[in-house]
């Protein structure tokens, strides 16, 4: 046999390891490809996933029914009257010390007048000089008078002295007058109290020298405590619902445990320029006497609270140069910044008094990037969440 079929043979074997070879190298070159391609596109999706915050809902509560509010209150007395004297002297003495109780009208103090009592004693003389002189003119003018019917005088020297008796009886009323005045200064020799009360000061003493009107020393103090006035100022947020009949109690640092009631009477319906509050005065019954003029108390008011008030969590703020806002998480999945108007800060959590609605689903503790429109996803499902959108009522007011 020849040697050229088996060398043809040998080259067909040769082309056909080739063409395997060739064959087996493009499938694990493509399938190189594909996989990477996936690994691609699965890495493409991870990082999608990633950039998607994950958030987690916040506890909404509601406020509750009431809110109690504590403020500082001033008791005064119901009546007070500052004493000074009418007229000038010397103290005499005194018959009420601080502490005494003490009816209208009874006598607290003497003054020794000695100036008015001559200036009353020369008015007296006055007014009998002017009565002396209006008799002897009005005699002499009915004498007159009848000399004219029997046309021996002339009218005009009658009407002279009937002049004459007119102008000294307007002399004797004036003397009259003024004695009448100075009785009534003698009158104020003596110091009473003005109403059924408690002295609540004495500035004075024996041999004091007393100067008439309030330029002068104040002598006494007299206060009315069977019922007292406490006067509070009122932040301006809390002013709309502090009606007249609006109960409320106090409590003093001298009775610890103990509260008195009180009832709002009226509000002053003004601000303090300065501090922005409005003075309100209450008033309370001391029949027992246990409470005192210029006390300090702590008063507490129930008042009534917001019906669409809720409280968020502190972490449930987003910080805005335009005010507060929150983050709501819509039913297409995307952030929503809300403005919110904020009342009490609680520490942990802040008193939403408007714009939130019970349905409103708040992301808690947000990213500081988020923007509404955001693409936002849900962590899982915890009790928390779970929660987010039962808002229940407290049973007691903070």
């Amino acid at each position: 046999m020849s040697s050229a079929p088996t060398k043809t043979l040998s080259r067909r074997r040769l082309l056909m390891i080739a063409l395997v070879a060739l064959t087996i190298t493009g499938g694990v070159a493509a399938y190189g490809i594909i996989q990477r391609a996936h690994s691609a596109a699965q890495a493409a999706q991870w990082t999608d996933q990633q950039a998607i915050p994950t958030v987690a809902l916040a506890r909404l509560r509601r406020g509750p029914g009431v809110r109690k509010v504590t403020l500082p209150g001033t008791i005064q007395a119901y009546y007070r009257a500052a004493i000074y004297a009418r007229v000038s002297g010397y103290l005499q003495s005194w018959q009420a010390d601080i502490g005494a109780h003490v009816k209208g009208g009874q006598l607290l103090a003497s003054i020794d007048t000695p100036d008015l009592d001559q200036e009353f004693a020369q008015a007296k003389a006055d007014l009998a000089t002017a009565t002396a002189n209006a008799q002897l003119a009005a005699v002499t003018a009915e004498r007159w008078n009848a000399l004219v019917k029997l046309q021996w005088v002339s009218k005009q020297t009658a009407d002279d002295k009937n002049g004459s008796a007119a102008a000294t009886k307007a002399t004797m009323d004036a003397a009259s007058a003024n004695v009448k005045r100075l009785e009534a200064m003698e009158g104020f020799k003596n110091i009473v109290a003005p109403f059924d009360g408690v002295v609540t000061a004495r500035k004075t003493d024996i041999g004091a020298l007393i100067n008439a009107g309030n330029a002068g020393q104040e002598l006494f103090e007299v206060s009315d405590l069977h019922k007292v006035r406490i006067y509070v100022q009122v932040p301006q947020a809390f002013t709309a619902e502090l009606q007249p009949g609006l109960q409320a109690t106090f409590e003093m640092r001298q009775y610890p445990g103990q509260q008195f009631d009180a009832k709002v009477v009226t509000t002053s319906n003004a601000m303090e320029l300065n501090s922005r509050s409005m003075l309100v005065e209450l008033q309370a019954d001391n029949a027992d006497g246990k409470l005192f003029a210029g006390a300090y108390c702590q008063v507490h008011f129930q008042l009534p609270n917001n019906p669409n008030e809720m409280r968020v969590p502190a972490t449930a703020l987003v910080p805005a140069d335009r005010g507060a806002q929150v983050a709501l998480l819509g039913n297409d999945g995307k952030a929503v910044l809300k403005p919110v108007q904020l009342g009490r800060d609680f520490g942990d959590s802040v008193e939403v008094v408007a714009g939130l609605s019970p349905s409103d689903r708040v992301i808690d503790s947000p990213p500081e990037t988020l923007q509404s429109g955001d693409q936002v996803q849900l962590a899982a499902t915890t009790p928390l969440a779970k929660q987010a959108a039962a808002l229940p009522s407290p049973t007691k007011a903070d």
